[in-house]
Parts: C-alpha cells; sequence; structure tokens
C-alpha cells in the first residue's frame, strides 16, 4: 500500500471521530447555555447598549487580524505571494474555519492558495507547518509575559496521579504504531527545517513571519479588551487578554468549527473566574464573537465562492 492509500483512511477516521467529539462538545455547550440562560439574556441587553466607539475599535482590531495572516503566511514562503489575493484568501480561510472543524477550512484554503500560486503540495503543507509553529511559539511567549504580569491569575487544575499515568500510557500505546512512520516523519522535518533556513536567510521574511504572528494574536486580545470596555467589564485590559489567549490556547484542543460553543464556554467560565461578573463575562464573549465570527461569516463566504469561481484556489 502506497503512502497515499495508506492516509485515505487514516483521514476519514480522524475527520469520523474528530465530527463527533465536535457533537459532544456542542450538546455539552447547549446543556451549560440552558442551565445559565438568564445569565445569558442578560449579556444580550448589556451588549445592546454598549460603548458603539470600543465595538468599532474592536471591529477594526478583527479586520486587521487578515492583513496580519496575510503577513505571517508571506513570511512563511521565500517565493513572493500576490499581496491581494493573499489577504483575500485570508479573509475567505477565516470564514471557512467556522465552518469545518480544527482548523481543516483555514488549512485547506491556504494549502490550495499556495499551490495555485506555484508551490508544490509538499513546499505549501510545510509553509503552513512554519506558520503555525511560529503562531505557537508567539502565542506561548505572550501568554508567559502576561503571566508575569498578572501573577496569581493562572491557576493550573490539580490532575490525580492516576490519571497522569493513564495519559502517559496511552501515549506510549499510540507511540508503538508510530514508530513505523518515523523514516517519513524524519523527511517531513527535514524539509520543514530546510523550509525555516530558507525563510530565516531572508531578513524581510522572517520579520514578516514573526511580526505577523505577534500582530495576530495581539490584535485578538486587542479586539476582546475593546469589546470589554465597551460592556464596562471590571476587569484590566492586561486581564483580559491573558485570559484570551490562555482560554484559546485550550479551546483549540477541542476540534469544533472556529472554537464555536468550546471556545465560548472557556473564555466565559475564564472571564468569570478572573473576576467578572458572569452578565458581564457572557456579554462580552458574545461580542467578541459577534466580531470575530458571526458579522465576518457571510462576506467570507461570498469571497471564498469568488475566490473558487476565479481559480485562485
Amino acid at each position: 500500500m502506497t503512502p497515499e492509500q495508506y492516509a485515505v483512511p487514516l483521514t476519514r477516521r480522524r475527520a469520523l471521530w474528530q465530527t463527533l467529539l465536535t457533537l459532544a462538545v456542542l450538546v455539552a455547550v447547549g446543556l451549560l447555555a440552558r442551565r445559565h440562560w438568564p445569565v445569558l439574556e442578560t449579556g444580550v441587553g448589556r451588549l445592546a447598549v454598549a460603548d458603539p466607539g470600543w465595538l468599532l475599535v474592536g471591529a477594526t482590531a478583527v479586520a486587521a487580524t487578515w492583513l496580519c495572516s496575510a503577513l505571517a503566511l508571506q513570511g512563511a514562503v521565500p517565493q513572493p505571494l500576490p499581496a491581494g489575493r493573499l489577504v483575500a484568501a485570508q479573509f475567505a480561510a477565516s470564514a471557512a474555519n467556522h465552518v469545518l472543524p480544527a482548523g481543516l477550512g483555514a488549512g485547506a484554503v491556504n494549502l490550495r492558495f499556495l499551490m495555485r500560486c506555484g508551490l508544490p503540495a509538499a513546499r505549501s503543507l510545510t509553509a503552513l507547518a512554519v506558520k503555525t509553529a511560529a503562531g505557537g511559539l508567539v502565542r506561548g511567549t505572550l501568554i508567559a509575559v502576561l503571566a508575569l504580569a498578572c501573577p496569581g491569575l493562572l491557576r493550573l487544575p490539580h490532575v490525580p496521579g492516576v490519571f497522569v499515568a493513564g495519559v502517559l500510557a496511552a501515549v506510549c500505546l499510540a507511540a508503538l504504531p508510530a514508530g513505523r512512520l518515523w523514516p517519513r516523519c524524519r523527511k517531513l522535518l527535514a524539509t520543514v527545517s530546510a523550509d525555516v533556513r530558507a525563510v530565516h536567510a531572508l531578513p524581510q521574511r522572517a520579520a514578516a513571519l514573526w511580526g505577523g504572528s505577534l500582530a495576530f494574536a495581539a490584535l485578538h486580545a486587542v479586539a476582546l479588551v475593546a469589546v470589554a470596555q465597551a460592556v464596562d467589564l471590571s476587569l484590566h485590559p492586561a486581564r483580559v487578554a491573558l485570559v484570551y489567549l490562555a482560554a484559546s490556547s485550550a479551546a483549540a484542543l477541542l476540534p469544533t468549527p472556529g472554537g464555536l460553543g468550546s471556545l465560548d464556554a472557556v473564555l466565559a467560565l475564564a472571564l468569570t473566574a478572573a473576576g467578572a461578573p458572569g452578565a458581564a463575562a457572557a456579554s462580552a464573549v458574545l461580542g467578541y464573537r459577534l466580531l470575530t465570527v458571526w458579522l465576518p461569516l457571510i462576506p467570507g463566504l461570498l469571497v471564498l465562492a469568488v475566490l473558487v469561481r476565479r481559480k485562485a484556489l
């Protein structure tokens, strides 16, 4: 069996498990929303009378994230990409990301875009891997810096030793069949390493990769801070930013489309645990999701359709 033939059933099984987990998360969030429905109603009412100036700041920050995503993707490849189509692809990718689980939508759009720009499939995949790795490193650094600035806000939960032992045993069992894939993994890592060196040999590309990744994460935090200010959330902006970065990183482990349900619940619970009133936290989360998901969704899907029709994807 060739690697391509082996990958097809593996991808189907993974998609099935992701779909089942997505449905389970959405059901759990629905039950949670039903239980706290009075708080959600109060949050909607509070959002309706929010400060429009701060909401405009949040909307501007969200719009700038698409430019930053385009900048980071350009930084991940040595050759120049068409700027207009690159930004449009990021806008379309954000919409597709809210339809398919676990970032598959954005990954598929960006992969098709890079291949249409003349990059081979393998190089396109490694470019996306480089962009994702840079984004993860930047996000981790921001969390560490803000955690030092806001001591005591992030607390690691107590985990029983039996649970830790079970997780380690599961990882060891999963690693046994993965040993047969090591030659292919080693080849992939070598390709990624070569692409990283090629990008960092060009100072402009490296600056675009890291600067775009940093600005992307920071502007999403700014958007939530702006919405929090609009609804008079009683938390310091640095604490709100830290809560967003930590909660969004945790919610990314659950493969729901665009973090739908998982990010909403985790972010609301994190803001409440940080000291915000429940209604204000719900209002801030609803406003943030309105700016990042629901308002851009239909225009983003229309842009996606136009790019597909023009064979840009």
